[in-house]
Protein backbone atom coordinates (compact mmCIF):
# COMPACT_ATOMS: atom_id res chain seq x y z
CA UNK A 1 0.00 0.00 0.00
CA UNK A 2 1.28 3.51 -0.77
CA UNK A 3 1.98 5.27 1.84
CA UNK A 4 1.94 9.25 2.47
CA UNK A 5 3.73 10.98 5.30
CA UNK A 6 1.71 14.29 7.14
CA UNK A 7 4.40 16.18 8.17
CA UNK A 8 5.46 19.77 9.71
CA UNK A 9 5.62 22.00 12.86
CA UNK A 10 3.82 21.08 15.82
CA UNK A 11 0.58 22.54 16.13
CA UNK A 12 -0.34 23.46 12.56
CA UNK A 13 -2.95 20.86 12.42
CA UNK A 14 -1.39 17.66 11.31
CA UNK A 15 -3.47 15.53 13.75
CA UNK A 16 -6.75 17.12 12.44
CA UNK A 17 -5.42 16.71 8.76
CA UNK A 18 -4.77 13.12 9.24
CA UNK A 19 -7.97 12.24 11.42
CA UNK A 20 -9.88 14.05 9.21
CA UNK A 21 -8.92 11.84 6.29
CA UNK A 22 -8.21 8.55 8.07
CA UNK A 23 -11.91 8.86 10.26
CA UNK A 24 -9.44 7.44 12.82
CA UNK A 25 -8.60 8.85 16.06
CA UNK A 26 -4.91 10.76 17.52
CA UNK A 27 -4.48 12.63 20.55
CA UNK A 28 -5.00 16.00 19.69
CA UNK A 29 -3.70 19.35 21.81
CA UNK A 30 -2.92 23.02 21.50
CA UNK A 31 0.33 21.83 22.41
CA UNK A 32 4.16 20.51 20.47
CA UNK A 33 4.29 17.17 20.16
CA UNK A 34 0.82 15.80 20.52
CA UNK A 35 2.07 13.11 18.51
CA UNK A 36 4.83 11.01 20.26
CA UNK A 37 5.22 7.77 17.88
CA UNK A 38 4.01 7.86 14.12
CA UNK A 39 0.49 6.64 13.45
CA UNK A 40 -0.43 4.90 10.92
CA UNK A 41 -4.19 4.24 9.40
CA UNK A 42 -6.25 3.97 5.70
CA UNK A 43 -7.00 6.65 4.06
CA UNK A 44 -8.33 6.73 0.25
CA UNK A 45 -8.34 8.56 -2.80
CA UNK A 46 -10.59 8.66 -5.23
CA UNK A 47 -11.91 7.71 -8.50
CA UNK A 48 -14.89 6.97 -10.89
CA UNK A 49 -15.50 3.26 -10.88
CA UNK A 50 -16.05 1.67 -14.56
CA UNK A 51 -19.75 0.33 -13.09
CA UNK A 52 -21.63 2.91 -14.04
CA UNK A 53 -20.42 3.56 -17.83
CA UNK A 54 -20.54 -0.63 -18.23
CA UNK A 55 -23.95 -0.99 -16.22
CA UNK A 56 -23.45 -3.72 -13.81
CA UNK A 57 -22.93 -3.67 -10.66
CA UNK A 58 -19.54 -4.08 -8.86
CA UNK A 59 -18.40 -6.25 -6.08
CA UNK A 60 -15.50 -4.56 -4.94
CA UNK A 61 -12.61 -6.68 -2.31
CA UNK A 62 -9.91 -4.34 -1.99
CA UNK A 63 -11.44 -0.38 -2.61
CA UNK A 64 -14.85 -0.12 -1.57
CA UNK A 65 -17.30 1.82 -4.04
CA UNK A 66 -19.57 4.38 -3.21
CA UNK A 67 -22.42 4.97 -6.07
CA UNK A 68 -19.80 4.94 -8.62
CA UNK A 69 -17.27 6.50 -7.13
CA UNK A 70 -14.08 4.25 -5.95
CA UNK A 71 -12.52 4.50 -2.67
CA UNK A 72 -8.48 3.43 -3.53
CA UNK A 73 -6.56 2.34 0.20
CA UNK A 74 -3.75 4.50 0.68
CA UNK A 75 -1.39 4.44 4.21
CA UNK A 76 -1.05 7.77 5.90
CA UNK A 77 1.51 8.05 8.59
CA UNK A 78 1.06 11.08 10.87
CA UNK A 79 4.40 12.03 11.81
CA UNK A 80 5.44 14.25 15.05
CA UNK A 81 6.01 17.89 14.86
CA UNK A 82 9.38 19.05 13.70
CA UNK A 83 11.28 21.69 15.04
CA UNK A 84 13.94 23.88 13.67
CA UNK A 85 17.55 21.87 14.13
CA UNK A 86 16.21 18.26 14.35
CA UNK A 87 18.52 17.18 11.81
CA UNK A 88 20.87 17.50 14.83
CA UNK A 89 18.45 15.78 17.22
CA UNK A 90 17.15 19.13 18.52
CA UNK A 91 12.84 18.48 19.72
CA UNK A 92 12.18 15.08 18.69
CA UNK A 93 14.80 14.50 16.34
CA UNK A 94 16.29 12.10 13.90
CA UNK A 95 13.53 9.33 14.72
CA UNK A 96 11.21 11.22 13.07
CA UNK A 97 13.17 11.86 10.17
CA UNK A 98 13.50 8.02 10.35
CA UNK A 99 9.59 7.95 9.79
CA UNK A 100 9.14 10.21 7.18
CA UNK A 101 11.43 8.30 4.90
CA UNK A 102 8.89 5.04 4.55
CA UNK A 103 7.10 6.91 2.68
CA UNK A 104 7.04 8.01 -1.17
CA UNK A 105 5.36 11.19 -0.97
CA UNK A 106 5.42 14.19 1.64
CA UNK A 107 2.11 16.30 2.75
CA UNK A 108 3.40 19.29 4.50
CA UNK A 109 1.14 20.58 6.56
CA UNK A 110 1.36 24.79 7.56
CA UNK A 111 -0.66 27.04 9.46
CA UNK A 112 -1.62 29.54 6.33
CA UNK A 113 -2.76 32.46 9.47
CA UNK A 114 0.52 32.49 10.80
CA UNK A 115 -0.88 32.19 14.30
CA UNK A 116 2.00 29.55 15.58
CA UNK A 117 5.90 30.40 15.56
CA UNK A 118 8.67 28.38 14.34
CA UNK A 119 8.12 25.64 16.97
CA UNK A 120 4.34 25.28 17.11
CA UNK A 121 3.89 27.89 19.88
CA UNK A 122 0.32 29.44 19.35
CA UNK A 123 1.40 33.64 18.75
CA UNK A 124 -1.00 36.41 17.83
CA UNK A 125 -2.85 35.79 14.39
CA UNK A 126 -0.44 37.27 11.58
CA UNK A 127 2.73 37.40 13.42
CA UNK A 128 4.25 34.77 11.76
CA UNK A 129 5.10 33.86 8.26
CA UNK A 130 4.13 30.51 7.14
CA UNK A 131 6.54 30.62 4.30
CA UNK A 132 9.27 30.60 6.66
CA UNK A 133 7.95 26.89 7.74
CA UNK A 134 8.08 25.56 4.03
CA UNK A 135 11.71 26.41 3.88
CA UNK A 136 12.57 25.26 7.38
CA UNK A 137 11.32 21.87 7.05
CA UNK A 138 13.06 21.42 3.79
CA UNK A 139 15.89 22.52 5.11
CA UNK A 140 15.79 20.15 7.92
CA UNK A 141 15.12 16.82 5.48
CA UNK A 142 17.77 18.00 3.06
CA UNK A 143 20.20 18.48 5.91
CA UNK A 144 19.47 15.54 7.58
CA UNK A 145 19.87 13.27 4.42
CA UNK A 146 22.88 15.21 3.51
CA UNK A 147 24.57 14.11 6.60
CA UNK A 148 23.96 10.28 5.26
CA UNK A 149 24.87 11.17 1.94
CA UNK A 150 28.24 13.13 3.50
CA UNK A 151 29.26 10.21 5.96
CA UNK A 152 32.75 9.21 4.46
CA UNK A 153 32.48 11.26 1.44
CA UNK A 154 35.98 11.93 0.64
CA UNK A 155 36.82 8.30 1.52
CA UNK A 156 34.22 7.48 -0.79
CA UNK A 157 35.34 9.19 -3.88
CA UNK A 158 38.78 7.85 -3.41
CA UNK A 159 37.30 4.98 -3.56
CA UNK A 160 34.85 5.30 -6.51
CA UNK A 161 37.93 6.69 -8.54
CA UNK A 162 40.48 3.98 -7.55
CA UNK A 163 38.24 1.25 -8.49
CA UNK A 164 36.28 2.96 -11.10
CA UNK A 165 33.10 2.39 -9.51
CA UNK A 166 29.59 3.88 -10.39
CA UNK A 167 28.80 7.21 -8.59
CA UNK A 168 25.11 6.70 -8.56
CA UNK A 169 25.54 2.90 -7.13
CA UNK A 170 27.45 4.27 -4.02
CA UNK A 171 25.01 6.88 -3.49
CA UNK A 172 22.05 4.65 -3.74
CA UNK A 173 24.10 2.32 -1.23
CA UNK A 174 24.49 5.05 1.22
CA UNK A 175 20.97 5.82 1.03
CA UNK A 176 19.45 2.59 1.81
CA UNK A 177 16.61 2.00 4.15
CA UNK A 178 15.54 5.65 2.58
CA UNK A 179 13.12 3.81 -0.23
CA UNK A 180 15.07 6.45 -2.79
CA UNK A 181 15.26 3.89 -6.26
CA UNK A 182 18.67 3.72 -8.15
CA UNK A 183 16.96 5.38 -11.51
CA UNK A 184 16.16 8.36 -8.80
CA UNK A 185 19.95 8.89 -7.86
CA UNK A 186 20.90 8.68 -11.42
CA UNK A 187 18.19 11.25 -12.57
CA UNK A 188 18.94 13.79 -9.68
CA UNK A 189 22.85 13.29 -10.97
CA UNK A 190 21.83 14.75 -14.10
CA UNK A 191 21.25 18.00 -12.61
CA UNK A 192 24.75 18.10 -10.97
CA UNK A 193 28.57 18.56 -12.20
CA UNK A 194 29.43 15.37 -13.54
CA UNK A 195 32.91 16.53 -12.00
CA UNK A 196 31.99 14.95 -8.12
CA UNK A 197 35.66 14.90 -7.36
CA UNK A 198 35.71 18.56 -6.96
CA UNK A 199 32.40 18.79 -5.51
CA UNK A 200 31.85 21.15 -1.87
CA UNK A 201 29.11 20.75 0.13
CA UNK A 202 27.09 23.07 -1.61
CA UNK A 203 27.02 20.80 -4.46
CA UNK A 204 26.47 17.71 -2.40
CA UNK A 205 23.24 19.56 -1.02
CA UNK A 206 22.03 20.59 -4.65
CA UNK A 207 21.98 16.78 -5.70
CA UNK A 208 20.01 15.71 -2.21
CA UNK A 209 17.94 18.47 -2.69
CA UNK A 210 17.31 17.11 -6.16
CA UNK A 211 16.95 14.15 -5.04
CA UNK A 212 14.28 14.71 -2.61
CA UNK A 213 12.25 16.88 -5.23
CA UNK A 214 12.45 13.91 -7.78
CA UNK A 215 11.96 10.80 -5.11
CA UNK A 216 10.10 12.06 -1.99
CA UNK A 217 7.66 15.03 -3.88
CA UNK A 218 5.42 17.20 -1.44
CA UNK A 219 2.70 18.81 -1.38
CA UNK A 220 1.67 21.39 0.99
CA UNK A 221 -1.13 22.09 2.87
CA UNK A 222 -1.92 25.54 3.68
CA UNK A 223 -4.48 24.68 6.63
CA UNK A 224 -6.92 27.19 8.90
CA UNK A 225 -7.72 28.64 5.44
CA UNK A 226 -10.40 29.78 6.85
CA UNK A 227 -8.87 32.32 9.73
CA UNK A 228 -7.93 35.92 8.78
CA UNK A 229 -4.92 37.05 6.54
CA UNK A 230 -4.69 32.89 5.34
CA UNK A 231 -6.10 33.77 1.85
CA UNK A 232 -3.25 36.87 1.67
CA UNK A 233 -0.73 33.88 2.46
CA UNK A 234 -1.89 31.05 0.51
CA UNK A 235 -1.43 33.46 -2.61
CA UNK A 236 1.95 34.26 -1.82
CA UNK A 237 3.06 30.73 -1.18
CA UNK A 238 1.33 30.29 -4.74
CA UNK A 239 3.56 32.26 -6.23
CA UNK A 240 6.32 30.48 -4.92
CA UNK A 241 5.86 26.85 -5.07
CA UNK A 242 3.96 24.49 -7.28
CA UNK A 243 1.87 21.85 -5.08
CA UNK A 244 -0.39 24.04 -2.82
CA UNK A 245 -3.81 23.34 -1.14
CA UNK A 246 -5.95 25.87 1.14
CA UNK A 247 -7.42 23.47 3.85
CA UNK A 248 -9.49 23.56 6.63
CA UNK A 249 -8.92 20.19 8.48
CA UNK A 250 -11.59 21.26 11.19
CA UNK A 251 -14.14 21.96 9.37
CA UNK A 252 -13.68 19.01 7.61
CA UNK A 253 -13.76 16.65 10.75
CA UNK A 254 -17.00 18.63 11.68
CA UNK A 255 -18.53 17.73 8.42
CA UNK A 256 -17.12 13.66 8.47
CA UNK A 257 -18.66 13.96 12.08
CA UNK A 258 -22.05 15.54 10.93
CA UNK A 259 -22.40 12.72 8.41
CA UNK A 260 -21.49 9.90 10.66
CA UNK A 261 -24.30 10.52 12.77
CA UNK A 262 -27.11 11.38 10.06
CA UNK A 263 -27.52 15.15 10.79
CA UNK A 264 -25.72 15.73 7.18
CA UNK A 265 -25.88 14.02 3.67
CA UNK A 266 -21.77 14.88 3.20
CA UNK A 267 -19.02 13.09 1.30
CA UNK A 268 -15.63 13.94 1.20
CA UNK A 269 -14.61 16.47 -1.54
CA UNK A 270 -17.97 17.57 -1.88
CA UNK A 271 -18.64 21.58 -2.40
CA UNK A 272 -21.89 21.28 -0.05
CA UNK A 273 -23.68 19.11 2.16
CA UNK A 274 -27.07 18.97 2.92
CA UNK A 275 -28.75 18.95 6.50
CA UNK A 276 -30.99 15.98 6.88
CA UNK A 277 -31.99 16.29 10.91
CA UNK A 278 -32.24 19.99 11.30
CA UNK A 279 -34.42 20.12 14.01
CA UNK A 280 -31.92 17.66 16.11
CA UNK A 281 -29.16 20.90 15.42
CA UNK A 282 -28.56 23.28 17.96
CA UNK A 283 -27.97 27.28 17.63
CA UNK A 284 -24.37 26.67 17.79
CA UNK A 285 -24.35 23.52 15.24
CA UNK A 286 -25.73 25.33 12.34
CA UNK A 287 -23.80 28.55 13.24
CA UNK A 288 -20.72 26.25 12.76
CA UNK A 289 -22.21 24.73 10.05
CA UNK A 290 -23.00 27.81 7.88
CA UNK A 291 -19.86 29.42 8.74
CA UNK A 292 -17.89 25.96 7.35
CA UNK A 293 -20.28 26.67 4.12
CA UNK A 294 -19.49 30.60 3.66
CA UNK A 295 -16.10 30.53 4.57
CA UNK A 296 -14.48 27.47 2.99
CA UNK A 297 -16.84 25.28 0.63
CA UNK A 298 -17.92 28.38 -1.04
CA UNK A 299 -14.34 29.74 -1.50
CA UNK A 300 -12.36 27.23 -1.73
CA UNK A 301 -14.50 24.86 -3.52
CA UNK A 302 -14.15 22.41 -0.75
CA UNK A 303 -12.72 21.30 2.49
CA UNK A 304 -9.44 20.21 0.92
CA UNK A 305 -8.91 16.85 2.00
CA UNK A 306 -10.01 14.84 -0.11
CA UNK A 307 -8.36 17.24 -2.84
CA UNK A 308 -4.88 16.96 -0.97
CA UNK A 309 -4.87 12.91 -1.09
CA UNK A 310 -5.78 12.95 -4.70
CA UNK A 311 -3.04 15.17 -6.23
CA UNK A 312 -0.52 13.44 -4.22
CA UNK A 313 -1.37 9.85 -5.36
CA UNK A 314 -2.47 11.20 -8.84
CA UNK A 315 -0.57 14.26 -9.83
CA UNK A 316 2.54 13.89 -7.54
CA UNK A 317 3.35 10.31 -7.74
CA UNK A 318 1.53 9.89 -11.15
CA UNK A 319 -0.37 6.77 -10.32
CA UNK A 320 -3.36 5.68 -12.26
CA UNK A 321 -6.01 3.06 -11.43
CA UNK A 322 -6.38 -0.71 -12.85
CA UNK A 323 -8.92 -2.93 -12.71
CA UNK A 324 -7.68 -6.83 -13.54
CA UNK A 325 -10.46 -9.60 -14.11
CA UNK A 326 -10.11 -12.82 -15.06
CA UNK A 327 -13.15 -12.85 -17.84
CA UNK A 328 -13.02 -10.16 -20.04
CA UNK A 329 -16.72 -10.78 -20.67
CA UNK A 330 -18.41 -10.46 -17.87
CA UNK A 331 -15.51 -8.14 -16.26
CA UNK A 332 -15.24 -10.82 -12.83
CA UNK A 333 -12.75 -12.34 -10.94
CA UNK A 334 -12.55 -16.59 -11.13
CA UNK A 335 -15.18 -16.58 -8.52
CA UNK A 336 -17.77 -13.86 -10.58
CA UNK A 337 -17.20 -11.08 -9.10
CA UNK A 338 -17.73 -7.97 -10.30
CA UNK A 339 -14.54 -5.53 -10.91
CA UNK A 340 -13.51 -7.14 -7.38
CA UNK A 341 -10.09 -4.95 -7.27
CA UNK A 342 -8.49 -1.59 -8.07
CA UNK A 343 -4.91 -1.34 -8.31
CA UNK A 344 -3.06 2.19 -7.92
CA UNK A 345 -0.47 1.61 -11.11
CA UNK A 346 2.55 4.08 -11.71
CA UNK A 347 1.46 5.58 -14.84
CA UNK A 348 3.25 4.04 -18.66
CA UNK A 349 3.15 0.47 -16.64
CA UNK A 350 3.00 -2.05 -18.92
CA UNK A 351 0.76 -5.29 -18.38
CA UNK A 352 4.01 -7.50 -17.67
CA UNK A 353 4.53 -4.94 -14.82
CA UNK A 354 1.13 -4.70 -14.22
CA UNK A 355 1.40 -8.76 -13.70
CA UNK A 356 4.20 -8.14 -11.22
CA UNK A 357 2.53 -5.55 -9.19
CA UNK A 358 -0.82 -8.21 -8.93
CA UNK A 359 1.72 -10.80 -7.70
CA UNK A 360 5.35 -12.47 -8.60
CA UNK A 361 4.02 -15.34 -9.40
CA UNK A 362 1.39 -13.69 -11.87
CA UNK A 363 4.25 -11.69 -13.48
CA UNK A 364 6.36 -14.72 -14.07
CA UNK A 365 3.48 -16.73 -15.82
CA UNK A 366 2.46 -13.70 -17.67
CA UNK A 367 1.75 -14.57 -21.42
CA UNK A 368 -0.14 -11.56 -22.55
CA UNK A 369 -3.11 -9.27 -21.68
CA UNK A 370 -6.58 -8.72 -22.94
CA UNK A 371 -8.26 -5.21 -22.82
CA UNK A 372 -11.72 -6.39 -21.22
CA UNK A 373 -13.21 -3.01 -22.60
CA UNK A 374 -12.36 -3.94 -26.42
CA UNK A 375 -12.32 -7.51 -26.05
CA UNK A 376 -9.04 -7.42 -27.94
CA UNK A 377 -5.53 -8.88 -27.13
CA UNK A 378 -2.73 -5.90 -26.12
CA UNK A 379 1.06 -6.10 -26.48
CA UNK A 380 3.13 -6.73 -23.57
CA UNK A 381 4.51 -3.20 -24.25
CA UNK A 382 1.01 -1.51 -24.11
CA UNK A 383 1.01 1.44 -21.86
CA UNK A 384 -1.95 1.00 -19.41
CA UNK A 385 -4.72 4.11 -19.55
CA UNK A 386 -6.64 5.28 -16.03
CA UNK A 387 -9.59 2.81 -15.89
CA UNK A 388 -8.24 0.28 -17.79
CA UNK A 389 -9.86 -3.41 -17.43
CA UNK A 390 -7.33 -6.04 -17.45
CA UNK A 391 -7.28 -9.80 -17.76
CA UNK A 392 -3.66 -11.25 -17.43
CA UNK A 393 -2.96 -14.36 -19.11
CA UNK A 394 -0.84 -17.00 -17.94
CA UNK A 395 0.56 -20.21 -18.92
CA UNK A 396 1.07 -23.07 -16.24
Amino acid sequence: MLQIAVTGKPNVGKSSFFNSATASKVEMANYPFTTIDANKAVAHVITKCPCKELDVTCNPHNAPCFEGTRLIPIELIDVAGLVPGAHEGKGLGNKFLDDLMQAKVFIHVIDASGSTDEEGNPVDLGSHDPLDDIEFLEHEIVMWMYGIVSRNWVRLVRKVEAEHLDISRVIFDQLSGTGIALEDVIEALRTVSPDFGKWEEEDLQLLVKNLLNIAKPSLIIANKADLPGARENIERIKEKYPNVIATSAESELALVNAARVGLISYKSGDSSFEILEGDKLNDNQKKALEYIQTNILDVYGSTGIQKALNEAIFDLLNMIVVYPVSDEHKFTDQKGNVLPDAFLVPKGSTPREFAYIIHTDIGDKFMHAVDARKNMRISSDYELCDGDIIRIVTHG
